[in-house]
């Protein structure tokens, strides 16, 4: 692990990267990939605890901001600590979306939509392998 100034940040090489995680969660977290929809288990509701980021187990959010957006993947309201979550703007595949990534990894989780049913007004559309949950 390389040693940075920021000490709230974790780095790993790419091949550190590779032997920490499976293969599916390195293509997701770490090269901006997604899952197929409906096959992660935290899709559906009813987890209790607060997920986590699969890569370095900080906080992202809690299972009380989850709702069933029948989009096929985990969705949440509001992160559990927005101080854990970054948003960027993400112009790939002929879109223009916000990108959510785990500020203390920089790994990529999915992406935050405005049409979320809560006061919040917004759904966090997260990649499950992205996640573990923390009873």
């Amino acid at each position: 692990m390389a040693q940075n100034n920021n000490e709230s940040r974790i780095f790993f090489t790419e091949e550190e990267w590779r032997e920490k995680l499976s293969p599916e969660v390195f293509r997701v977290l770490r090269q901006n990939g997604t899952e197929r929809p409906f096959s992660s288990e935290y899709h559906r509701t009813g987890h209790t605890g607060v997920f986590q980021c699969a890569a370095c187990k900080t906080d992202l959010f809690s299972s009380r901001s989850q709702f069933d957006s029948g989009c096929g993947w985990p969705s949440f309201d509001r992160p559990a600590d927005s101080a854990n979550v970054e948003e960027r703007l993400d112009r790939t595949h002929g879109m223009t979306r916000v990108e959510i990534r785990c500020k203390k990894c920089d790994g990529h989780l999915g992406h935050v939509f405005p049409d979320g049913p809560t006061g919040t007004g917004k759904r966090y559309c997260i990649n499950g392998v992205c996640l573990s949950l923390k009873s």
